[in-house]
Order: structure tokens, then C-alpha cells, then sequence
């Protein structure tokens, strides 16, 4: 029987589902922190940015099929070397970092829930038990959890709706009043720069291409109207919580920001409401990225890009790959707050999306797009990167050091392990979506 094929709403769906995810509920109150009553301009900016990286994905995309997405585009782009290597060491190192935002945004939620205070023991605590537990769900399969995807999607939807179309009656029109002097205009492009992680699930539209009718018009029609979707949603989510809360209330809370914006429209109930939209939203993001990301090192792993450690099964047939993504996950929750975690996963993410930008340069002639549009987008996306940098240089340190250590790493260990393994890759002459070693 013929296989269906993925339509574009369905495929819209995809995106859709993964960015308004949990990234809206953990990272509101970092956005109102960064740049106060301009949160929303913020949102639009990085939806601006998120457009041109989206012209690179939906032209390659919609050619290049493969499981590995960016890199894929950046191999055939770059070719086989360090670079390569080096770029997938770090997509995996997103998972990783992704998994502890889950995480803490989760022990926030949860804690606040339960009238508990959100002390670092009590949240530690709450992060290592929440991650703890979805290793071990993933130690028998993520099947039983992945059936309920659908419907936790859909919660997650009605509440962040609900929340927009009751709060935006009750909002005050002067905690909206956007700030245009210099210091705030420049806190606007640093939030915008931190916030672009939440635009960032268009990505998977590609990884399902091949299953799709006319995947070289579905593609980028569904790229970017997801960011369009998503877009709307995020500015409307934006402005109901600056508009009843208030920037101070928002950033008082910012562990559980959503929530507390639904108290002056909804009361208690409200709260316990989208605290609960947010666990269910989280927690299910975690499943799905601590199984993704122990698949990905796998993968990666098998075409020569990590160490063989990820490819030897061990309990229950799970990669080895599972256990060291969970552990790490859990050490960057406990020493890194919400701001430096959110500035590390869209630190890696530019670097990523500044090489798939290049290989679209590179790839054309092959690959349709134009040179000066491809040339603008690669400038906004390296001053995006320069932006952040100096974000986390002036206000997270630690967050700016660690993340060119783990740069540093990433191509330190790729230099050693690619001259000690001589593994090296070929593409199929005959297919254009598989990779092979020799």
C-alpha cells in the first residue's frame, strides 16, 4: 500500500508543535529581565532573524533530504574535515544544553505550583529527579510516552490561546509603552538575540521532506509559515504578560513568569492552569530531546563524528550516548541559571546557522537562491552572534567563557579523534540523501 505523504499543514504542524513548546513557558521572564517592556518588539525581531536563516533551510531543504539537517547541508556545503566534525560535536552539545532549559524551567513551574520556594537546593533537586526519571523511561523505549505527544501539544495550545484571548481584555496600556532610548534599543537587539532559540524547531520541517508531496514547494511554504504562526503567537503570549503583569512582576517571577502574568485576569486558578500547561509542556519537551539527542550522538557517532562510547548498547539496548547526555544535562541545569543557558543554546546555534548560510553560498548552482540575499543573511546572523557575545560578555560571564571553552573543545577533540580513527566519508553517487564511510 502507497505510503501517505506528509501535506503542508501537516508539515506546518511539525514546526509549529516544536517551537511553541517549552521555550515560551521557560524563557518569558529572561526576555523581561533583558529588555523590560519591549519584550515583544524583541519577539519580532528574532522572528525577523529566524527569516534568514529560514531562506538557506527552505532552499536546501527542499534538495538535500537527511536525519542529520544542518549538517547535512554544511557537508555537502564544507565537505568532510574538522569543520565538519567539529560543528557536529556541537549540535549535539545543543541537546544537551536544551534538555537542562527543560529542566529548569520545569522545577520553576513545579515548585511554584506547590506553594514551595524556589530556593537553588529545592530546584536542584526537582531538575535531577526530572531527568532522572525520563532516562529511565527511555531505558524501555519512549513509545507509551510519544503516543500522548499529540494531546500534550494540544494543551499546551489551549492554554497559551486562552491565556491570549481572556488576558488581552485586562491589559494596561502603559506597561506597554516600548522604551527607544539608546541603553533599552541595545537591550532589545540582546534580547532578541537570546530569544531566536524559540524560533528554532523550523528546522525539522526538513528532516521530514522525503515523506512529503512536491517537497520542493512544500518545504519552504512550510518553513515560513510556521515562523509566521509562531510569531503571532509569541508576541500576543508577550504582550498579555507585559500588559498584566507588569516588567517588574514578570521578572520577580521569572522562573515561572506565564503563570504569574495569568493571576491578575484569572486568579489562583489561572496560575495553577498554566503551571500546569508548563509542566506538561517541558516535560515533554525533555522526553522528546533527551531521546533525540542520545539518537543524535548515535547517529553521529556512526558516521565518525563522536567517540565509539556512543555506539556500544548497554541496558535495554539504549546507547551509552543516553546516560553521558542526561548527566551533562543535569550538571549544566545545577551551574548555570536560565539567562546563561538560554545565551549558551543560541550561542552554538548561530555558529551552526552561520556555516549552513556559507554552504548555501557555496552550494549554488546546485542549490536555487540569490547571492545578495544569501550575503544579507549571513551579515545578520554573524552581527546577531557578535550581539550575544557582547550580551554575555557584560552580564554572563560564565556563560561567555564557557561557551568558546566549548568551542575550543569541540575542535580540540575532533582534531584528535579524526587523526587517531582516519575515518573519512563519501556521498552515494546514487542517492543524494545518504552518507557512507570508506
Amino acid at each position: 500500500m502507497k505510503e501517505k505523504k506528509i501535506g503542508l499543514w501537516e508539515a506546518v504542524s511539525i514546526a509549529v508543535g516544536t517551537m511553541i513548546g517549552a521555550g515560551i513557558f521557560s524563557i518569558l521572564g529572561v526576555g523581561a529581565q533583558i529588555c523590560h517592556n519591549n519584550l515583544y518588539i524583541a519577539f519580532g525581531i528574532a522572528a525577523l532573524v529566524s527569516l534568514s536563516v529560514a531562506y538557506s533551510y527552505a532552499k536546501m531543504g527542499s534538495v538535500y533530504i537527511s536525519n542529520a539537517g544542518p549538517i547535512e547541508f554544511i557537508l555537502r556545503g564544507v565537505g568532510d574535515n574538522v569543520i565538519t566534525g567539529t560543528l557536529s560535536i556541537l549540535m549535539w552539545f545543543s541537546y544537551v544544553v536544551s534538555i537542562s532549559l527543560f529542566a529548569k524551567a520545569f522545577g520553576g513551574y513545579f515548585l511554584a505550583l506547590f506553594n514551595i520556594p524556589v530556593k537553588p537546593l529545592y530546584l536542584a533537586v526537582v531538575e535531577v529527579l526530572i531527568v532522572s526519571f525520563f532516562t529511565v523511561l527511555n531505558f524501555f523505549g519512549s513509545k507509551a510516552v510519544g503516543k500522548a505527544e499529540f494531546w500534550i501539544v494540544l494543551v499546551k495550545l489551549a492554554v497559551l490561546l486562552s491565556f491570549v484571548v481572556l488576558g488581552i481584555w485586562s491589559i494596561k496600556p502603559e506597561f506597554l509603552r516600548p522604551v527607544v532610548d539608546h541603553k533599552e534599543i541595545i537591550s532589545t537587539f540582546y534580547a532578541a538575540s537570546v530569544l531566536f532559540l524559540t524560533y528554532m524547531g523550523f528546522g525539522l520541517i526538513t528532516n521530514a521532506s522525503e515523506n512529503m508531496d512536491n517537497p520542493k514547494k512544500t518545504v519552504p511554504k512550510a518553513i515560513y509559515l510556521s515562523i509566521l504562526i509562531v510569531a503571532v503567537v509569541y508576541i500576543s503570549v508577550a504582550i498579555v504578560a507585559v500588559g498584566n503583569l507588569g516588567v517588574e512582576g514578570l521578572i520577580r517571577s521569572k522562573e515561572y513568569a506565564l503563570a504569574e502574568a495569568a493571576k491578575p485576569f484569572l486568579g489562583q486558578i489561572g496560575f495553577i492552569l498554566v503551571s500546569i500547561g508548563a509542566l506538561f509542556s517541558t516535560s515533554s519537551a525533555i522526553n522528546a530531546t533527551l531521546y533525540g539527542g542520545a539518537n543524535v550522538a548515535y547517529v553521529l557517532a556512526k558516521k565518525g563524528h563522536l567517540p565509539k562510547t556512543f555506539e556500544r548498547k548497554v541496558w535495554f539496548n539504549e546507547p551509552e550516548g543516553l546516560y553521558i547526555t542526561a548527566v551533562l544535562s543535569i550538571l549544566f541545569a545545577l551551574f548555570f541559571d536560565l539567562n546563561g543557558i538560554s545565551a549558551l543554546i543560541s550561542f552554538v546555534f548561530l555558529i551552526i546557522y552561520l556555516f549552513v548560510i556559507a554552504s548555501h553560498y557555496r552550494l549554488l548552482g546546485k542549490v536555487e537562491g540569490k547571492k545578495l540575499i544569501i550575503l544579507f543573511n549571513f551579515i545578520v546572523i554573524f552581527a546577531v552572534f557578535i550581539t550575544l557575545v557582547t550580551y554575555q560578555w557584560k552580564t554572563q560571564k560564565d556563560s561567555f567563557y564557557t561557551s568558546f571553552a566549548v568551542l575550543l573543545f569541540s575542535l580540540t577533540f575532533e582534531l584528535l579523534y579524526r587523526s587517531i580513527t582516519k575515518r573519512k566519508f563519501t556521498k552515494r553517487k546514487k542517492s543524494i540523501t545518504d552518507l557512507v564511510k570508506i
